[in-house]
């Protein structure tokens, strides 16, 4: 019998902080409760970062404080510094994440500093945590390639990944942000990583830019990898890589573990109403092959 495969919802943080349009803060809500309803154990909720540079994530304190927890889901949000981490914790998040990147120039880019000063500064955030009994997930971006170097190789990614989890990161994610990478690629990619951080303590992160998405997360569970982050309908994109796609439809991941025999706990009915949901919200066709093939959205 197939392993159990856990999801890790990103649409609510993830997908709907590349949006043009501002969602309010009652949506944003019913987005995340909608989700843990269907069956997903981890929804990230938001982020705690400057709403000069993410707007679509100003309101995450009051999103937090309105959302109606359910005692076996974690609602994980995003903390770049000990400001946004100071924001969590009064927010009783359970779980925060720090976002470091393979790629110097995306680390540039995105956080405004190089990857070494990133892990330093992500150090303070993860010792406060520790102490405060908060578990810290860790984000490693551009792990099969960048829009502005190209091909990241493996040999980038692995003390990326090793400085975070030594840090404290009990988790550590391993993104795909353009969608540019291959199943064998990821097979690479992962077994290389492996050799410093143990695979019951890695995720995979995949965009779907070049359809690949999918393919990748099947060839990251032969090599071991049981935890999977995905989007609602699709949701998301990268601001920095033009024509990005979203993270993996999460209607699709599900629908395909399903089918071979993987439990994941969700409901894959109440998910794909969930897509068609906000999809209409936000003035589009979801994003799930799935959800299209299944429900004539």
């Amino acid at each position: 019998m197939p392993h159990p495969i856990t999801l890790v919802e990103m649409g609510p943080r993830d997908g709907l902080q590349n949006e043009k349009q501002i969602v309010d803060v009652a949506t944003k809500v019913e987005l995340i409760e909608r989700l843990a309803n269907a069956g997903l154990k981890n929804v990230e909720a938001g982020a705690f970062v400057s709403p000069k540079w993410v707007p679509q994530m100003a309101a995450t304190d009051e999103v937090m404080a309105i959302i109606e927890r359910k005692p076996d889901v974690s609602y994980p949000v995003l903390t770049p510094n000990l400001k946004g981490y100071e924001g969590a914790r009064a927010a009783k998040a359970d779980t925060i994440a720090v976002f470091g990147a393979a790629s110097e120039s995306f680390s540039q880019k995105n956080i405004n500093c190089s990857i070494v000063e990133s892990l330093e500064r992500f150090r303070p955030v993860v010792d406060a945590a520790k102490a405060d009994g908060i578990k810290v997930r860790g984000y490693v971006s551009c792990v099969l390639g960048c829009p502005y170097e190209g091909k990241i190789t493996p040999e980038q990614v692995v003390p990326v990944a090793k400085a975070l989890y030594e840090m404290g990161c009990y988790e550590i994610s391993l993104g795909d942000t353009i969608g540019v990478g291959t199943p064998e690629e990821t097979k690479a990619l992962i077994r290389a990583v492996a050799t410093e951080v143990p695979i019951s303590a890695l995720a995979g992160h995949f965009h779907d830019t070049y359809g690949q998405a999918l393919a990748n997360i099947w060839a990251a569970i032969t090599e071991g990898v049981a935890v999977f982050d995905c989007s609602v309908s699709g949701l998301g994109g990268c601001p920095y890589a033009k024509g990005a796609s979203g993270n993996v439809a999460s209607e699709d991941v599900v629908y395909s573990l399903a089918r071979s025999g993987y439990d994941t706990g969700v409901n894959l009915d109440a998910l794909m109403e969930t897509s068609i949901w906000i999809s209409e919200i936000l003035g589009r066709k979801p994003g799930s092959k799935a959800t299209l093939a299944l429900k004539g959205a």
